[in-house]
């Protein structure tokens, strides 16, 4: 009787094992990549990039204009004025390596900016395609992460029809 009973409760737990999880990957980067959005997003990114680029150039004629003024009246300055027109030159000189620096930063956060209502959009598709199919887990398929996924478990192309997109090759 126990005989049975064991092999009884391992077949009931091999079986309930099976039934337990469905899942499945996606690429949100390629769907993102195919929205036509991204043509505004990209357009927007060169508009916030030359913005940028404008005030960077403005600075750095400011710091021309105040060098050129320091080195042709550094004769007729009194100490006091050479030390203020130095500390102005030093001080401008360090908003421009910081503004140069932080520029890249500026550029991601106006991206993610800009993508996250697509991000969100591919999320609410996404929702749709887990629900309608019981998937319990969904690996993201654009990063160094996944190792391997067979086709039939890749979501991106559910995803993408739900949204209406046109793939282009």
């Amino acid at each position: 009787m126990k005989k049975y009973l064991l092999v009884l409760s391992f077949t009931f737990l091999s079986l309930s094992g099976f039934a337990q999880s469905k899942i499945g990957t996606i690429d949100a980067d390629y769907i993102l990549n195919q929205m036509p959005e991204m043509t505004q997003v990209n357009e927007g990114l060169k508009t916030y990039n030359a913005d940028l680029q404008k005030d960077l150039e403005s600075n750095v004629a400011k710091y021309e204009t105040l060098v050129k003024d320091y080195q042709a009246n550094s004769a007729t300055f009194s100490e006091e004025d050479k030390k203020a027109k130095e500390t102005e030159i030093i001080s401008l000189e360090n908003d421009i390596k910081g503004f140069r620096q932080k520029a890249g930063v500026m550029m991601q956060i106006k991206r993610n900016e800009l993508t996250q209502p697509l991000y969100e959009k591919i999320n609410a598709a996404m929702l749709q395609v887990i629900q309608a199919e019981n998937y319990t887990q969904i690996f993201h398929a654009g990063g160094n992460n996944l190792a391997y996924s067979a086709e039939e478990f890749d979501i991106t192309t559910k995803v993408i029809n739900i949204l209406g997109i046109e793939v282009k090759e």
